[in-house]
Parts: C-alpha cells; sequence; structure tokens
C-alpha cells in the first residue's frame, strides 16, 4: 500500500521542467552511489550492490540512510555483475558493424529489498543522476533506452510498477519467473534466464539417490516460494519422500527478528538432517544473521544458486551452511571476459565509486571517501588474487544474463537503424534521439549468437529448460572457501542418463564419516516388510517379519513378495526355494515300517491259517462255523496287503484301488464276523423245541450274508468310480518345504459312505455279540467279537478327527495305521485265544475236555463222532460239544 500510494503522488506532478527553470531541480535526495559512463544511448543497470547489514538489536531497516554509513555493506561478489555490464557495453561499442557511429553508455543503480526504495531508484534514473523528483528532466535524459535489473522476480515486479508507465524495456537477468510472462500485467519485462521448472525434480533425484525420505524445507513467503514448493512436495510424494516440516520465511516488509529466530530454532529441533532451502540471497542474509544463538552444523543443506553462501559481508560465518549441496545453473563462459577482469582496477575507472568501494573491502583498504579518487592502495593487486568469497573470475550465470542483455538491445537497435522509418527524429545537437518503446518490437523477436556462439532468445517461449550443476560448498578452517563440481542434472537428457553424482568426492561436515542418513524409520531389511504408523507421514513405520510363505529381497519394500506355489521361503524370508516332491514312499522310515508291518501281519494271517486248516477237526476250529473262519482269515489278509497300495508313488490305477479295495476287503471281514455273530444266535434258538431258525442254521446262510454285505459295498464303490473317482494329486501347502504327491478322494462324501457303511456293519456285529456274549458254550466267540469290535469302531472313530486334521504324508500314514491296527485288532482279539489253546493247551481242543467242563444237550451225545456231521451235529458243535 504504501508503495502505491507514494507511485500516485509522484505521478501527480508534471512530466519534464528544465532545469533552469525550477530551483526543486536542487533539492536532490541521495539515494546512494551511482555509476554513470556517457554514451548516445543510455542502458540503465540496477543491482544489489548494498546492503543493511543487520545485528541482533536491530530490526531490518528500510535503507532510509545514507549508504555511506557504516552499516550499509556491499556485497562484494554480486560486483561481478556490474563488470559483465561494463564489459559488455565496451565490447559491443568497439564492434564497429553492430552499431556504427553509436556508442552505448550505463547508468548502475544499487536496488534494496524495500518497494520504497527500488520506486524511488527507478524514479531517480527517470527524472536525472542523483535526482529522485518525478516527471522533471534535469538533465537531457532522452538517452535513456531500456534498463537491466531483477535480481528477482519481486524487484522485476516493483519496477515494472513504474516502469511500465513510459514503456521502458525491462530485462530481467534473475532466475526465470513464469508469473512475469504475463504480457497483460509486464508487456514490457523480458527475461534471458533458462527456466527452471525441473528445479524441484533435480533436488528430489538427488534425495533419492541418497536415500534421504525426511526432508525439511524452507522456502521464501512469496509467490515464486509457494511454486516451487508445491512442486517439489509434489515430486517427493511420487518418489516416497516425505516433509518433515515446512518454514516459510517472511519478506523483508514483514521481518522480524524472532521470526528468523523462530525458523532457526525449528531447523535446529528437527529430526530431518537434511534441508532443502529455497529464495533469494536477503532471506539468506536473514537466516545468516539469526543462526548466533545456534549451531546447525549437522544438518545438510540442499539450495540453489540464487542462495550463494560466498556472498555476505565478511563478519557472517557459512560454518552452518558448510558442504551445502547447491544446484546451479551451468555456466556459460565468455572467452574474453576474464582477461578482461584482469585489466579492472580503480585507476582504469576512476570514476566508479562501486569498484572503489569494493577495492577498498576485498584488499581491506582504508575505508577513506576523502581520499584521490585515483589513488589505489595496492598498485600490484589483481581480482584474480582475490579468495571466492569476495569475487569470483568465472562468469556466473546472472553475469551471462546481464552481458545476453546488453547484446539484445544493441542487436536491437542493429535492426532499428537497418530500417531508417523507425527512427523518431535528431535532436538540435544532431544526436539520434528515440523513443524507447519502439524497441519491444524488435527486442520479442530477437535472436542472435554471441560471442561464445551461444543461441540467445527473448522469446520466452523458446528459452529453454535449465540444466544444473551440483555444486558442493566447502569452506575450509583457515577461511579458504571451494566450489567443487560434484554432479550434475540435466533435464533433457533420457531417464537414467539424466542425473549423475560423483559421491566419493563429496565433502560432508566432520560429524558425518559417511554418507548422512536422513530417515523417519531405520530401513526395513531383506525379510521384512514395512508398517505404516496410524497418523503419521509414509515415511515413519515399524519393520514386521515376513509371514510365512512370503519373502522380500530389498529394504524398504511395502508389502513382502509370496512365493510361487512351487517354492518356500527360507528362514531369512529373504529367497524362495524350490519344493522337493515327496510322498510316503518305502524309502522312507514311515513308509517302510508300515510296509513291514503290513507284511509281517499278513504272514502272521497266513500262518494262523495254516494252524487251522491243520488243526481243523478240532472242537475249537469247528465252533462257530470253520468256513468263517477261514474266509475272515482270508479277508484279513488282504486287509493287511490292502494298505500297501497308499505306499508308494501315486498313479491313477493305485489311487482307483486304494480306497476301493481296502472298503471292499474290510467289508468280507467284518461281515464274515457278522454273519459268525448272527449264525450264533440263531444256533441258541433252534435248541428250543419246535424252534423255527434251525432251518436258517447253515452255511448257505452265512455265506448269504456276506456275499449281500459285499454287494452293497462294491455298489457304493462303482458309484463313487463312475461320479467322482479317485485321482493323482499334489499338495503344495502340508508341508512348508515338500510338494506331497497323494491321491485325492476325489469325492469325500462318497468316501465317508463306504466308511460309515463299514461303521454299520462293525456296529451291528458289536451289538449282536454284545447280546450273545453270556450264551452257555464252551468256545462261545461272542466275548471275543465284542472286544474285537469295540477296538474296531474305537479305531475308525478316532480316525475320522485325526485324518481331518493331517496334511500331506501324514494323513496317508494316518489311514494305513488306521488299516493296519484294525484289522490286527481283529486278528488278534478273534484268533490269538484260539492259536494259544492249540499250540500251548492242546488238552484242551479235545473233546473229553470239552465233555468234562460242559453239560451236553442230549442229541450231542455221540453225534461229534458220526461223519460227515448231520444237522444235530452241526448244533453241538455251534454249541462246543
Amino acid at each position: 500500500m504504501l508503495s502505491l500510494l507514494f507511485l500516485f503522488l509522484v505521478l501527480q506532478l508534471p512530466r519534464s521542467i528544465d532545469q533552469k527553470e525550477s530551483p526543486l531541480c536542487f533539492l536532490k535526495r541521495d539515494l546512494g552511489p551511482t555509476h554513470y559512463k556517457d554514451g548516445d544511448l543510455i542502458i540503465g543497470g540496477f543491482f544489489p550492490l548494498m546492503i543493511y547489514e543487520m545485528t541482533s538489536h536491530q530490526p531490518w531497516k528500510c535503507f532510509r540512510f545514507h549508504p555511506e554509513d557504516d552499516s550499509y555493506k556491499l556485497q562484494e561478489k554480486h560486483y561481478n555483475q556490474v563488470l559483465a555490464l561494463v564489459f559488455a557495453v565496451e565490447e559491443i561499442n568497439k564492434d564497429p558493424n553492430l552499431l556504427p557511429n553509436i556508442t552505448l553508455g550505463f547508468h548502475i543503480y544499487n536496488t534494496y529489498p524495500s518497494d520504497v526504495r527500488t520506486l524511488e531508484s527507478s524514479l531517480m534514473w527517470l527524472s536525472g543522476q542523483r535526482l529522485a523528483v518525478p516527471n522533471y528532466y534535469c538533465e537531457k535524459q532522452d538517452k535513456s533506452l531500456a534498463v537491466i535489473g531483477g535480481a528477482y522476480s519481486e524487484l522485476s515486479v516493483q519496477m515494472a510498477s513504474l516502469l511500465e508507465l513510459y514503456k521502458f524495456p525491462q530485462i530481467t537477468y534473475g532466475p526465470f519467473d513464469s508469473s512475469l510472462t504475463d504480457k497483460v500485467h509486464f508487456p514490457s519485462v523480458y527475461q534471458l534466464a533458462p527456466k527452471d521448472s525441473t528445479l524441484a525434480l533435480g533436488m528430489v533425484r538427488l534425495m533419492v539417490y541418497f536415500k534421504w525420505t525426511w526432508v525439511g524445507l524452507v522456502v521464501t513467503d512469496n509467490i515464486r516460494g509457494e511454486r516451487f514448493l508445491w512442486d517439489i512436495k509434489d515430486e517427493m510424494a511420487r518418489k516416497g519422500v516425505c516433509v518433515n516440516f515446512i518454514e516459510k520465511i517472511p519478506p523483508s516488509e514483514k521481518y522480524t527478528i524472532n521470526s528468523h529466530y523462530f525458523i532457526m530454532s525449528r531447523i535446529d529441533s528437527s529430526s530431518a538432517n537434511v534441508i532443502v532451502i529455497y529464495g533469494d540471497n536477503n532471506s539468506l542474509m536473514a537466516l545468516q544473521d539469526a543462526q548466533v544463538p545456534y549451531l546447525i552444523i549437522r544438518k545438510v543443506w540442499i539450495t540453489t544458486s540464487h542462495w550463494d553462501f560466498t556472498i555476505r559481508p565478511q563478519r557472517m560465518d557459512a560454518q552452518n551452511f558448510n558442504r551445502a549441496l547447491i544446484f546451479s545453473g551451468q555456466r556459460k563462459e565468455i572467452p574474453s571476459f576474464k582477461p578482461f577482469l584482469r585489466t579492472v582496477k580503480p585507476t582504469k575507472y576512476p570514476e566508479d565509486i562501486f569498484l572503489k568501494r569494493f577495492w577498498n573491502s576485498a584488499f581491506q583498504c582504508p575505508y577513506d571517501f576523502n581520499k584521490s579518487e585515483k589513488e589505489d592502495c595496492k598498485q600490484n593487486a589483481s581480482l584474480e588474487m582475490l579468495p571466492l568469497r569476495y569475487f569470483d573470475m568465472s562468469m556466473s550465470s546472472q553475469s551471462y544474463n546481464i552481458y545476453n542483455a546488453a547484446y539484445a538491445v544493441a542487436w536491437a537497435l542493429h535492426n532499428i537503424l537497418l530500417t531508417r522509418s523507425e527512427m523518431e527524429h535528431l535532436s538540435d545537437e544532431g544526436n539520434l534521439v528515440l523513443y524507447p518503446w519502439k524497441l519491444h518490437s524488435f527486442l520479442k523477436n530477437i535472436q542472435f549468437n554471441n560471442s561464445a556462439g551461444h543461441q540467445v532468445f527473448m522469446d520466452e517461449k523458446r528459452i529453454p529448460t535449465q540444466n544444473y550443476d551440483i555444486i558442493n560448498f566447502v569452506d575450509f578452517d583457515n577461511d579458504t572457501e571451494v566450489l567443487v563440481k560434484v554432479g550434475e542434472f540435466m533435464s533433457h537428457a533420457a531417464f537414467g542418463e539424466d542425473f549423475s553424482i560423483h559421491e566419493n568426492i563429496i565433502m560432508w561436515n566432520e560429524f558425518y564419516t559417511e554418507i548422512p542418513c536422513s530417515v523417519c524409520s531405520k530401513s526395513c531389511g531383506p525379510g521384512y516388510q514395512k508398517s505404516i504408523r496410524e497418523g503419521e507421514a509414509i515415511c515413519c513405520f515399524d519393520c514386521i517379519p515376513c509371514p510365512e510363505g512370503e519373502i522380500s529381497n530389498q529394504t524398504d519394500m511395502d508389502k513382502c513378495i509370496t512365493c510361487p506355489e512351487d517354492e518356500y521361503s527360507n528362514t531369512e524370508r529373504n529367497h524362495c526355494l524350490h519344493k522337493t516332491v515327496t510322498y510316503l514312499d518305502y524309502d522312507e522310515i514311515l513308509g517302510m515300517t508300515l510296509a513291514c508291518t503290513a507284511l509281517l501281519f499278513c504272514i502272521l494271517t497266513v500262518i494262523i491259517i495254516t494252524i487251522f486248516v491243520k488243526h481243523q477237526n478240532t472242537p475249537i476250529v469247528k465252533a462257530n462255523n470253520r468256513t468263517l473262519s477261514y474266509i475272515l482269515l482270508l479277508s484279513l489278509s488282504q486287509c493287511f496287503l490292502s494298505s500297501l497300495l497308499f505306499i508308494g508313488k501315486p498313479t491313477s490305477v493305485t489311487c482307483l484301488l486304494q480306497q476301493t479295495i481296502f472298503g471292499i476287503t474290510f467289508t468280507m471281514a467284518i461281515s464274515s464276523i457278522l454273519a459268525k455273530t448272527i449264525m450264533v444266535v440263531l444256533a441258541f434258538k433252534a435248541t428250543r423245541p419246535g424252534s423255527r431258525s434251525r432251518k436258517w442254521v447253515g452255511s448257505r446262510t452265512s455265506i448269504s450274508i456276506i456275499i449281500i454285505c459285499c454287494l452293497i459295498q462294491m455298489i457304493l464303490c462303482g458309484i463313487w468310480l463312475l461320479l467322482s473317482p479317485p485321482f493323482p494329486d499334489t499338495d503344495l501347502h502340508s508341508e512348508r518345504e515338500h510338494i506331497i504327491l497323494h491321491c485325492n478322494e476325489g469325492s469325500l462324501l462318497a468316501f465317508y459312505f463306504v466308511l460309515g457303511y463299514m461303521g454299520f456293519l462293525a456296529l451291528g456285529s458289536f451289538i449282536v455279540a454284545f447280546l450273545a456274549k453270556n450264551l452257555p458254550d464252551t468256545f462261545n466267540e461272542a466275548k471275543f467279537i465284542t472286544f474285537s469290535m469295540l477296538v474296531f469302531c474305537s479305531v475308525w472313530v478316532s480316525f475320522l478327527p485325526t485324518y481331518q486334521s493331517s496334511k500331506g504324508k501324514t494323513m496317508v500314514a494316518v489311514e494305513v495305521f488306521s488299516i493296519l491296527s484294525s484289522s490286527a485288532g481283529l486278528l488278534g482279539c478273534i484268533f490269538f485265544p484260539k492259536c494259544f489253546v492249540i499250540i500251548l493247551r492242546p488238552h484242551w481242543n479235545t473233546l473229553e475236555w470239552v465233555n468234562h467242563k460242559s453239560r451236553l444237550p442230549d442229541f450231542c451225545t455221540g453225534a461229534l463222532s458220526t461223519a460227515p456231521p448231520s444237522y444235530p451235529s452241526q448244533k453241538c458243535v455251534l454249541f462246543n460239544c
């Protein structure tokens, strides 16, 4: 508001009054030193040369005092910009082909970080040398042609608010600002600097390369800072880099010393070791002064060349910003510039007050303005002797833009000379008079090659994107400063070739023996995955191990990778290993044990059959139907052998035979036992006078029972095989390190129907045997059958839950074990007592012993000696006569 009010007031004054007509022309307000060199046409140069050196007891002043006050210090390194303009003007004037018979001059002013002071400097240039009265021409200002200025966009905007009223071309040499491309608001402003739209991309590439994921951001509180903040936050989010904090440096007009102390304390207390700073030199000066209570030397700073650490008053310490990484626009040297700098001395340019101040400061000469202007305190001194903090012999990007800006004005004049119709008129003295706004039509389309052979464009649409050198700023203990190139970022190159860094030559501060780390959480190594903490940034996480079957073979993986089905994760969870194919094989201890057990019981069954055949006419063998005993023993032997089908590599044939043979053989065994128990009950009932059960007591009845029971089971197995037969299958998940080959039942329902049917027969046998266990006989098998069915049912009832909970080979082994144990239970409970009597107690297996132990029915007398046995004698056998 202050600047607008000032602008409104000054514009109320008349446009031009001669110096002789008004005493106001002598009411000068001295706004600081200037440097003027006359010529046919004058170029104005506005450079930030003088700055107020702030102390901790004074707020930022608006430069209301004479610059010769000791509080005003020369920014020595900025003087390179003045020399770039001087060099360009001298070079142009020496070229007879560019501007023949025309000489260029310049008028150099200091610019301040203040709206009012910038407007005053602009008015001083418009009205006359060292006179700040608007719309007055105390000197011949018809020579004024264009302005080169705008070290940063805020100055360009401030100057444009006044210069635009008179249509003066303003060429900015500071960093490119897209807001100045708006020709509606800034029609007379031209930019030369390359576009820095990829700066945020390059900085984030550097963060990603060094794995810095926890970064603080400090930017200037203006439109340019906001634009950069938006760009870098978006790019950081895309690359997984998190923002620890954001601090904004207030502009100079809103400056308070406490605000910068707060920023420095926030930086000091932050957990991020990497800080990005984006802004201008004035902002850096404020932070430098506010660093006094803090020693932030553990931080790694990433910044741009706009924040030149070597541009500062002597007393300011750069230790806090030592070893910073600077993204500097790639420099383009003008071959004859360094030879020109070697010739620069105060004696060569005695009228240049800035050079005298620079010389006195750089070479520590007595600071006395009363000395002769031609005096040189060090006759043999040269700019080449100065350290980097005072002067850089290389042409900076700003100086390069100033050089090109002067040539752009010269080439525009050259084109005007080629079209004489554009000349307005000659003055009374015969000098060329040119209205400044006539340059616009030539400037906006100007294109030329400078003395270095580089193309220069004034059309902002054709201005290229900036390429960056990554510079390591090092401040040694002996006050020596160096800028070491450690990498580069080429925005137009292909990905992978656009960024390079030489980390081995980067000098970190003494607190880091290796690459600094800036993370919210330590990296999760292989075998772990990140678990984001709720309510915190994605870079803050915990590390949890990968679950079984998953791996992570890289650091900081968001999610573990699931191994293929035929692979498993190792113990460290960082590699997938191939599973080995396995099955219940004869080579294994378990398979060999089960097979040997089956064969052993089968041989034992055959031995028992042999014993029974050898003693087939003894009472104990004849008891409870000798034929059923043979059938039972044969079926049990097949039950033992059927278990061998479950051992070995599964094939289509073995899978089809496993369950069907197992079901049929077991059904035959159980149906034989059921027939035995039924025949015992029928024989007991047949002893009663007039009983109808006598016709059922015979071998055909028992055989019929076995056939009917087996036929039903065969029908069930047939349906199973037709609808959903068993098939070879692989089990990939039961065992971590193995792929199990086994037979898939096909239909679990059919499988359980087969088991259920056998269970039904076993339950029937158990019930009948239990009811007949107390019938009077000598060799009554009902008790043994009852106990054998109890063992059988117990085995298969426990089999069901065990089978369901088992996996892979264990499931197969459980079924084989159930087959063997249930078969062995039947064999042992029913036939071992008989063998005990036959082998160890043969005297029990005689008719005399039986007659002695039992009270025989009347029809049993002499019946056992008749052959072939008649019905009465058969009945006596059933009753162990």
